[in-house]
């Protein structure tokens, strides 16, 4: 009997803190602190001299405050980290009055200590988890002071840039004594009825509860209006049913979100956003969301943007997310750690799926390449000396904080932890079967940790996460699966994620009929997305990556991997154009253009040549004369269309110089060869009839001119502005190849937070206010510190400056 997992979930989206911890009131607490990127052991005392301390905001990632050198690693991204101390001073009287207080992270990286008037309130090495600890104990009535121990001593600790500090929210949470537990509210759908009826469980736990109390839960729907409520005598844990007479689904295209609230008498309340939505899992038809097959279009993310470094802001993330779903993604891998509370509220919101991943390295240390992107010696500190006694309770705390979440869908217990000799091996890397699309690092080691532990450790870490929430399947991403299929790992998760290895769907579907596979981490290159979309036993994929990320870089110069399907500033690269042709459901076109080299007297022409001649999926959208240095004005252009139309034509100044041609599904790209002249050039997507779906077109440049500025998301009232600033010709089409240096001035209650130009090999300072564009743009990240009038001015010399005024 073929095996089906069927999730039938109802789980709530953060609202607010309260419904992150579930419990007390919050209140951020980010403001006024003290840094100083020294360390010295006394700065955890009351009454150390922090005088000198520079003041700043929180969140607060230093690393990519400092200078990009060659002495640093590249797999941070040429960013040094070191040992640092935060100080923030208050008084009790400026607390809300409430029996307890605590203080919740939302994560510090890593190897923090946190300290109250001295006295250690904990130690949490991983530095992507939440966590909270009582200060009640030790408050007082005089100046109470939080310091925080940051150990980034071991800068090159992981494979791409991690940042370095209390990079994410803080926040003080106020209850009584008797109070909802730290994530211990939570929801099953135990039964969705033919009739669109449903039945909910709802589970809520309680700390010190004590006699007499009630507990009063009530759903309502986006208007206000109740659908289901429940009272009841509280206990210290409890399961509630309701009854919903309608079930509005929460859906990709729709993602319907109710408000649940729960409250303990007149002590304590929570309100969390609510999803429900049911998940079915087959290993033969894969995926089904609400029922309907569903193919999952899915990308990759580290948790940095660019010049923010790991302190990214929620519009940050809001546009990033908008882009990659209007690019046709549904869904994000967290790569490879659970990452900031806002971006899952963000997910939900807007209708994106989402596997989390509790880490990126087990019991054993991986290489970490320090001279460029798997060059050189590598090096191998890690995460892996707090292994034993944190992973559990690790990845326990994911799935709690997350697990009220409707965007996530999968529960992953790790990536990659089974690349060959990197660090477990096994004798089947000696057979000629092995066929592993990741370097292997030689054959079979027999000193080596033995592969068979990785099927324990999974076994141990999925009991885990399924003791918490058995609403969704455990999977992990393997990246040896030959290797791995010797050992109880694929065995102990319910779905299998294949890593780049494409060529083992068919065969392993065959060999584990009862196996359900999909990509969980893939190349760009179209033949994994037919893979996928060929194939109903493979369910979906995750690229790598959505984006552009800082480390894992190359050889200097190089601040990252450039990877992504949109760039360091979240503006879709011609591979996004590729790639939105073949996910997104909206009519979409794209042309791009490069020239076809000359053989040069050889009449086949070299190697370099033909590989710049073949069809790309990477052609820019320049149309422009070629450098003098060609010596020829007729050298041919290709110019190719990425289009979901079936068919597509090209015109130049309006005149048709590209025949109509079918859609190719060979390589999903149309082409045309043309002479250069310059003007518009114009592709247009049509349906069989001839009418135009979609267009898109370039022209010409000429000299610059002017800067022109744009707000790129102007319908969100918010405090980070992010506005890009091309240059322009007097035509008002932004020149691709200026590299003009950018100055950025502000007037008023804001500060610039970073100009970033997206070009991977610019290694200058992208902090100050000044900064060359790239491909005759870059974008501006401006932060309000305070109400008021905010006036910013770019410049650059010869070109005509702009202004933004924003009241």
């Amino acid at each position: 009997m073929k095996r089906s997992l069927l999730f039938l979930i109802l789980l709530p989206q953060v609202l607010m803190l309260t419904a992150q911890v579930g419990f007390g009131h919050a209140e951020r607490f980010n403001d006024n602190w003290l840094f100083s990127l020294s360390d010295n052991p006394k700065a955890r005392q009351t009454k150390f001299d922090d005088s000198a301390w520079r003041q700043l905001s929180l969140p607060h990632d230093w690393s990519i405050e400092g200078e990009l050198s060659q002495k640093w690693a590249s797999c941070t991204g040429y960013l040094p980290a070191g040992i640092a101390w935060y100080r923030k001073h208050f008084r009790l009287n400026e607390l809300p009055q409430a029996d307890l207080h605590y203080i919740y992270f939302e994560g510090i990286y890593n190897r923090s200590e946190v300290y109250l008037n001295g006295h250690l309130l904990g130690r949490r090495p991983n530095g992507y988890v939440s966590f909270m600890y009582d200060l009640t104990p030790h408050l007082r009535k005089g100046d109470n002071v939080l310091s925080v121990r940051v150990d980034h001593s071991r800068y090159a600790d992981s494979r791409w840039y991690t940042g370095s500090g209390i990079y994410r929210d803080v926040w003080l949470v106020s209850a009584p004594k008797t109070h909802l537990a730290q994530w211990g509210t939570t929801y099953r759908l135990a039964q969705l009825n033919e009739d669109g009826s449903a039945e909910v469980e709802v589970d809520v736990a309680i700390d010190n509860i004590r006699p007499g109390l009630s507990l009063n839960i009530t759903l309502l729907d986006d208007k206000g209006n109740v659908v289901a409520h429940q009272g009841c005598e509280a206990q210290a844990w409890q399961t509630i049913p309701l009854d919903v007479a309608r079930t509005h689904l929460w859906d990709l295209n729709d993602p319907y979100l109710y408000k649940l609230k729960v409250l303990l008498t007149d002590l304590d309340s929570t309100e969390i956003a609510v999803g429900l939505r049911t998940l079915r899992f087959t290993p033969d038809e894969g995926f089904f969301l609400n029922g309907r097959n569903q193919k999952v279009k899915g990308v990759c993310l580290h948790h940095d943007a660019g010049v923010l470094g790991a302190a990214v802001p929620r519009e940050v993330w809001v546009r990033k997310v908008k882009e990659l779903k209007r690019m046709g993604a549904n869904a994000i891998r967290m790569s490879h750690n659970p990452q900031a509370p806002m971006l899952y509220d963000i997910c939900d919101q807007l209708g994106m799926l989402v596997m989390d991943e509790g880490s990126d390295e087990w019991e054993f240390p991986k290489r970490k390449w320090v001279e460029g992107w798997n060059q050189g010696k590598p090096a191998f500190d890690g995460t892996y000396d707090f292994f034993e006694e944190w992973i559990d309770r690790d990845v326990a705390d994911m799935v709690r904080r997350d697990r009220n979440h409707p965007c996530v869908f999968l529960w992953s217990v790790g990536n990659e932890v089974d690349y060959p000799n990197d660090p477990y091996s096994h004798p089947v890397l000696d057979g000629g079967n092995a066929t592993i699309n990741q370097p292997m690092f030689g054959g079979y080691k027999p000193n080596a940790p033995n592969a068979e532990r990785i099927g324990k450790i999974a076994k141990r870490l999925a009991a885990v996460i399924r003791s918490i929430d058995a609403s969704r399947p455990v999977t992990g991403a393997l990246a040896g699966v030959v290797m791995s299929n010797q050992t109880e790992y694929p065995e102990a998760i319910d779905v299998v994620g294949y890593n780049y290895t494409e060529n083992r769907y068919d065969t392993d579907h065959e060999l584990y009929p009862q196996r359900i596979i999909y990509g969980s981490e893939t190349g760009v290159g179209y033949d994994s997305w037919k893979a996928v979309r060929d194939k109903k036993h493979i369910f979906g994929q995750f690229i790598w990556t959505g984006t552009d990320y800082l480390g894992e870089s190359g050889r200097w110069p190089s601040r990252g991997l450039n990877t992504g399907l949109l760039d360091f500033a979240s503006f879709r690269k011609p591979r996004g154009w590729f790639r939105a042709a073949l996910w997104s459901d909206e009519p979409t076109t794209y042309l791009g253009t490069y020239p076809l080299m000359p053989a040069r007297g050889n009449r086949r022409g070299s190697a370099n040549t033909r590989r710049r001649n073949i069809i790309s999926a990477e052609a820019q959208d320049d149309w422009q004369p070629l450098p003098a240095q060609w010596g020829s004005s007729d050298v041919l252009r290709r110019v190719v269309c990425y289009t979901n139309a079936p068919q597509a034509r090209l015109l130049l100044n309006d005149s048709l110089v590209g025949q109509p041609q079918m859609r190719p599904d060979s390589t999903f790209i149309t082409y045309w060869d043309i002479p250069f002249r310059p003007g518009t050039l114009r592709a247009e997507g049509l349906d069989m009839e001839g009418n135009v779906l979609s267009a898109y077109e370039i022209t010409t440049q000429s000299e610059p001119v002017a800067l022109r500025v744009t707000d790129l998301l102007p319908e969100d009232n918010r405090q980070l502005m992010q506005l890009m600033v091309e240059v322009t010709d007097a035509q008002g089409n932004r020149v691709r190849s200026s590299q003009a240096d950018i100055t950025c001035t502000i007037s008023g209650p804001a500060r610039l937070l970073g100009l970033e130009g997206c070009n991977n090999s610019d290694m200058s300072n992208y902090r100050d206010n000044h900064q060359p564009a790239y491909r005759g743009r870059l974008v501006a990240y401006i932060l309000r510190t305070a109400p008021g009038a905010v006036s910013v001015a770019f410049n650059s010399p010869g070109l005509s400056d702009v202004k933004w005024e924003m009241k």
